[in-house]
């Protein structure tokens, strides 16, 4: 891959990790707020349920976060967009659509039908 190119995911990976952890740090403050004395429970339960999915969602950003963060590090070790299964390059098309991904479309089609065969 061209060194324009790794520079242009390298800044796309920064941009939207700095954004996840800007969210973050918004949730944390958001989540530290007291429950406060709630008399109906119809309100209590409300404020469970979209705790519950505030947290749901917190938890798939960090997951994302991680895989940015190795993402960056496939950069720095010269391995980025290099299928980590069949070794081929995976194409830059794909990678403007999922810059995180460690496979290319061929080998994740096929992991895809055999997740798919077993019930995954």
């Amino acid at each position: 891959m061209k060194e324009k190119e790794l520079d242009f995911f390298k800044e796309l990976l920064n941009t939207q990790l700095e954004e996840l952890l800007k969210q973050a740090g918004y949730s944390v403050a958001d989540m530290r707020k007291e429950i406060g004395s709630y008399g109906d429970p119809v309100d209590m339960a409300a404020f469970e349920i979209d705790r519950s999915l505030m947290l749901r969602i917190r938890d798939r950003e960090s997951r994302f976060i991680r895989k940015i963060r190795k993402a960056l590090e496939r950069i720095e070790d010269g391995v980025f967009g290099i299928c980590e299964r069949c070794g081929e390059e995976i194409s830059i098309k794909r990678l403007k659509a999922r810059p995180v991904t460690t496979l290319c479309i061929e080998c994740k089609t096929k992991e895809e039908k055999f997740e798919r065969v077993i019930g995954i």
